[in-house]
């Protein structure tokens, strides 16, 4: 009856997201055993969302066994189930290794620092510096995303959320020329108006992923 304009969540943009590991590396260097462990976990969080733009459900569904790590290549993962497997036949995802704000090594510095060899990859961590045997919840990460945001100084910081990550990715992807094709087979997505909700431009009237086709896509399309 009183149609509005959908919710999104802000995107987080490249420039926050070395905002933001800056911030989880000096909090790493903490010597409260709590403060590292979890400046940790989020940068491999926030890493893993953004460049291989996973939903919160597919983070808190990683399974350490599930994951395979090609050290100065990068990782393959496989989720048994997620929201567009309908058939649930799970999917491999394939990760790289980069230069900079690297999710593989932050991977492998969270789950060698908390000693996860099996189960779940993100876990809660109490005010002890206790590991919670038992995966996060979704929801958990919008508050996680939120709380991390607003300490790194990100402007309208509590505006961001898990789905910031997705839709960061998404619009960094548009600015670097990446083709409709490429970029629906690297996120997931079935449709172009999908694809049109998650992308934030300067120019939404023209919209460059939707409107041309060039090579930009290469380098991580090529371990999708």
């Amino acid at each position: 009856m009183h149609p509005g304009k959908p919710k999104q969540a802000k995107p987080i943009q490249l420039a926050e997201l070395f905002q933001l590991v800056a911030r989880f590396d000096q909090e790493i260097q903490n010597k409260n055993s709590q403060v590292s462990l979890k400046a940790k976990r989020d940068k491999a969080i926030f890493l893993l969302g953004f460049w291989r733009a996973f939903r919160s459900d597919e983070l808190t569904k990683l399974q350490v066994e599930n994951i395979e790590v090609e050290p100065s290549i990068g990782m393959k993962i496989f989720i048994s189930r997620t929201k567009s497997d309908h058939v649930t036949l799970g999917k491999e995802y394939k990760v790289p290794a980069l230069k900079q704000l690297c999710p593989v090594d932050a991977y492998v510095q969270w789950i060698k620092s908390a000693n996860i060899t099996a189960g779940p990859v993100f876990r809660g961590i109490n005010r002890w510096g206790k590991i919670n045997e038992g995966n996060l919840n979704p929801s958990s990460l919008i508050s996680i995303v939120r709380k991390c945001c607003i300490k790194a100084n990100l402007e309208n910081g509590e505006v961001f959320s898990s789905h910031s990550l997705r839709r960061g990715f998404a619009t960094w992807a548009n600015t670097q020329g990446w083709d409709q094709k490429s970029l629906m087979e690297y996120v997931g997505w079935r449709d172009v108006n999908s694809a049109m909700r998650y992308i934030e431009t300067s120019n939404p009237f023209a919209v460059q992923m939707l409107e041309s086709s060039n090579s930009g896509s290469e380098k991580l399309i090529a371990l999708s």
